[in-house]
């Protein structure tokens, strides 16, 4: 990413005017009169743009917006003390100020505002105020509260593995302070000490809900609620005050480069506006209360002090409005007649298009090395690629030595890599995957252990809404390319909360590839691929399947890679066609052996391989030749991913069959822990057989 844009920084020299500020040392923070005037200028710019914003609005230009107004004093202060050719910013969807601070343009804002195909921070794909650009630290940005401060202590985490001297800023209002991830990302930074600035901006209101009923702080204060942290410096203060704002982020900002850990800082401002074109905030506040917010604009407040010590004139002040209004004007209409997005690039970017992964040599060999079981398989090549790529870091729960994960599959890595590159998570499965996004933001490879698919939830709002989405909702800019490996599966008296399989859930989030080997040598080179490829990939492996003998093979060497989105016809046959993969598909190989034998029935049978993308093109030809087809899996039945399978035999090859497309799959239920209840539940081996040879004699 080149990181050019350019913003106005204090000069320490230029002063006409000393004001009250004083940094950590007692010194007098000085500014030139045509710095606080610069400062007045963005605080009319962003509350001016509000006010155009809601003008096309009511003109149908444009559908939504969300307004800064009130927050400018604050905002305008962390623009002027970060640094957007370093820095990170995850600012929230009310921080304007925040963002042309960091160089990005009003035009730029407006393009966004319009849908515009030539709007950098999505191309159109994203509602207005959801920042992204693709030449500062400033990662696309989305709807769900909260999601962005993991990301943040994320790139933080990253910057300080490799050494950048980098401040992570992240904001949000005082209603998402009760997200649990908020609190996750303020105890991972804490922990480690991370270079974060946490910016809580505390209008007191969340949409219509009153900070009285969220914050269990003293006084319902944030700050107060996250004193107990041991590393974490916390203030309070007045964000509508410029100078107060200036001096204690001043003050925070020297804490964090110290290295003594994060800061947070609430500031106490007021929502001018309605929450957004959508929201009327005279529903549920009284008249009264909304003047006296009037009382407190931070523009009206600074314009005061600006008069009362001679540097403007109120004449003066008006004219920068003027002035201001007529820029915008010329701006908004600029941007109004920019070209609208093409409808043929609607679904662009959901992938990597950049042909890389199709770049790649794939089976350039035959696996030929001492037989090896499933999950030794995996180590050694999670082994091998973090020598392939000293990018790539690994994490989770319980995956250091001497544990080395719950089943093994990362044992010796952080023994022969170090606790830098591979180590222990907090057992927390959300900061698991947001700090990873993070990370991989930066630049890095993370490839994460979720210790069991059935705990996998926790973790699904960054997954869907964020892993998944920031290359299409970034037009291509940011990708966020980290492999998740997760443990799925029954057959191993697991009971309900270690035997679940996850596929056909994720399978329905457009953005990430699924990978479910089968055996040995499919585990390693999918997850060789899955490590180099730059999408984000969920690793399926099952463990019933990590040590059986059916599922060991010769090991390949290390490099054999594994297409994804490429079957394997394990079994050749011309009366039915099985798909499968899982357990399922090695019973699904017994029954046709054993079919053959009995009734010299010939059964072809597909492994998969992988989910998404799905090889259709082995599938159809397959059917076409044998114009019988079932499809066997451990999913539940009802929503199952064969269902999908189903229907597209059935929408692409319905001519050349001879009978209905069936299924075998796990009932709809959850999965007990007596084994006697489990083989009930999930398909068993007889079971597959019975069925298969009820469709060949259809």
């Amino acid at each position: 990413m080149a990181k050019n844009q350019k913003t106005k920084e204090l000069s320490p020299k230029a002063v006409n005017i000393e004001n009250t500020l004083k940094d950590n040392n007692g010194k007098r923070i000085k500014f030139s009169n045509d710095e606080l005037l610069e400062v007045l200028k963005m605080m009319i710019t962003t509350r001016t743009y509000d006010n155009k914003a809601m003008n096309y609005l009511r003109q149908g230009k444009t559908f939504f917006h969300i307004a800064a107004s009130g927050h400018e004093a604050v905002q305008i202060a962390v623009g002027l003390l970060l640094n957007p050719k370093k820095d990170w910013f995850f600012p929230y969807y009310r921080d304007l100020g925040v963002v042309l601070m960091t160089g990005v343009t009003p035009k730029e804002v407006f393009l966004q505002t319009f849908a515009k195909a030539d709007d950098p921070a999505s191309g159109g794909r994203q509602l207005p105020m959801h920042w992204g650009h693709p030449n500062i630290n400033l990662p696309s940005q989305s709807s769900p509260t909260g999601t962005q401060f993991l990301q943040a202590v994320g790139t933080a985490l990253a910057n300080k593995r490799l050494g950048n001297d980098a401040i992570s800023f992240v904001s949000s209002g005082e209603g998402t302070t009760s997200q649990g991830e908020f609190h996750e990302a303020v105890n991972w930074a804490s922990r480690d000490k991370l270079p974060v600035l946490f910016l809580i901006e505390n209008n007191k209101y969340a949409i219509s809900v009153h900070v009285s009923s969220q914050s269990g702080g003293e006084g319902h204060s944030v700050s107060a609620m996250m004193s107990g942290y041991n590393n974490l410096l916390t203030m309070k203060i007045d964000g509508t005050d410029f100078f107060e704002s200036y001096e204690k982020l001043s003050q925070a900002i020297d804490y964090i480069k110290s290295g003594k850990g994060p800061a947070l800082i609430e500031a106490e401002v007021v929502r001018l506006q309605s929450h957004s074109s959508s929201d009327d905030q005279k529903k549920y506040r009284n008249e009264k209360e909304i003047e006296e917010d009037l009382l407190n604009d931070p523009i009206s407040k600074f314009s005061k002090y600006l008069i009362d010590n001679n540097i403007i004139s109120q004449k003066e002040i008006d004219k920068i409005w003027k002035q201001v209004n007529d820029e915008l004007t010329i701006l908004g209409e600029e941007a109004l007649k920019s070209s609208d997005p093409k409808s043929d690039d609607a679904v662009k970017f959901v992938f990597d298009e950049s042909g890389f992964k199709e770049s790649l040599e794939y089976e350039t060999s035959q696996p030929s090395g001492k037989s090896i079981v499933m999950v030794d398989a995996i180590n050694h090549a999670l082994h091998e690629e973090m020598a392939f790529n000293d990018k790539m870091y690994i994490f989770g729960e319980d995956i250091a030595d001497g544990k080395g994960g719950v089943f093994t599959a990362t044992k010796g890595l952080s023994t022969k890599y170090g606790n830098e590159r591979v180590f222990n998570s907090p057992l927390a499965e959300a900061s698991i995957m947001g700090v990873a996004i993070g990370m991989s933001l930066v630049g890095m490879k993370p490839v994460v252990e979720i210790q069991f698919g059935d705990y996998i939830w926790p973790a699904f709002n960054q997954m869907k809404d964020e892993l998944a989405t920031f290359r299409y909702r970034s037009n291509n800019t940011w990708f966020t390319p980290v492999v998740t490996r997760v443990a799925v599966g029954g057959y191993i008296h697991g009971g309900l909360y270690h035997s679940q399989n996850i596929e056909s859930i994720f399978a329905h989030v457009p953005g990430i590839y699924i990978a479910y080997p089968s055996n040995a040598a499919d585990a390693k080179g999918l997850l060789k691929t899955a490590c180099r490829i730059n999408d984000p990939v969920l690793f399926c492996e099952h463990k019933g399947l990590y040590r059986q003998s059916f599922a060991m093979t010769p090991e390949p060497d290390e490099n054999y890679l594994v297409p994804f989105g490429k079957a394997k016809v394990a079994r050749e046959g011309s009366d039915l066609t099985v798909i499968s993969w899982g357990v399922c598909f090695w019973d699904s190989m017994f029954a046709a052996k054993r079919l053959e034998e009995e009734f010299d029935y010939s059964v072809e049978v597909i492994d998969i391989r992988t989910i998404i993308p799905l090889d259709e093109e082995t599938i159809y030809n397959s059917v076409k030749k044998t114009n019988k087809a079932i499809i066997i899996h451990e999913d539940t039945l009802t929503g199952g991913f064969g269902a999908e399978i189903a229907a597209r035999i059935t929408e692409n090859c319905f001519q050349f069959l001879d009978a209905p497309v069936r299924r075998i799959a796990g009932l709809d239920s959850h999965i007990p822990y007596s084994p006697v209840l489990e083989y009930t539940v999930l398909p068993s081996r007889e079971k597959i057989y019975k069925g298969i040879l009820d469709l060949l004699k259809y």
